[in-house]
């Protein structure tokens, strides 16, 4: 992470905000956000750890409104039976009063990777203020959380990002497993009638 060192040596808190918004427009082949901000505190200890979670929530929101964007125009790309199971996520969260905020804010500080949900939302094309405010909120307390105990605990695991492309490698694997699985369940079925169904994906002859 040298180029990100000199990057933030340069530029400060805003090098980290720009860095956090480019990072979370990206769907996939992104380090996650909070190993950057920790390394970021472990190499530059004079930083305050809650500007960095505010900067870093504030540039991952900003980041995932224009992934949501983005991922609008992939709608056209998918079944008919994948949309209308993803349709039902939304339909589910906008029955509930506080249902996108809530969904936001537990991805937020949660270990799920959020590119997932922001993608599902940009394909749905869900609109409401409340899933980026409760995604900035968890994210806030998240990363500060993990800023603040970087230095103890998540030493061994800066390391092997830092100095290896394998921890990089693998946890985008993980991530991009995850947003197929999620991709390929029948979220209608499961939220109407709990079942968890999955969806097959069909090859064109």
């Amino acid at each position: 992470m040298g180029i990100v060192e000199d990057f933030v040596e340069s530029w400060s808190y805003l090098g980290i905000l720009i860095i956090l918004f480019g990072m979370n427009v990206s769907p996939i082949l992104m380090p996650p956000s909070w190993l950057v901000l920790a390394s970021v505190y472990v190499a530059n200890p004079s930083f305050d750890p809650l500007y960095l979670s505010l900067l870093g929530a504030t540039g991952s929101t900003a980041g995932r409104f224009l992934l949501t964007y983005m991922s609008s125009t992939g709608r056209r790309f998918i079944g008919e039976q994948r949309k209308t199971s993803l349709d039902a996520i939304g339909k589910y969260l906008k029955s509930k009063r506080y249902g996108y905020f809530l969904i936001s804010f537990l991805f937020a500080i949660g270990p799920l990777p959020s590119n997932i949900l922001f993608i599902t939302y940009g394909i749905i094309k869900a609109r409401t203020v409340g899933m980026f405010v409760g995604f900035w909120l968890g994210r806030v307390i998240a990363y500060f959380i993990m800023i603040s105990v970087s230095p103890a605990v998540f030493r061994p695991f800066i390391d092997l990002f830092t100095n290896e492309l394998y921890g990089i490698i693998l946890f985008d694997s993980l991530g991009i497993l995850s947003v197929f699985i999620f991709a390929s369940v029948d979220w209608q079925k499961l939220i109407m009638e709990r079942k968890l169904v999955f969806i097959r994906p069909r090859f064109r002859k």
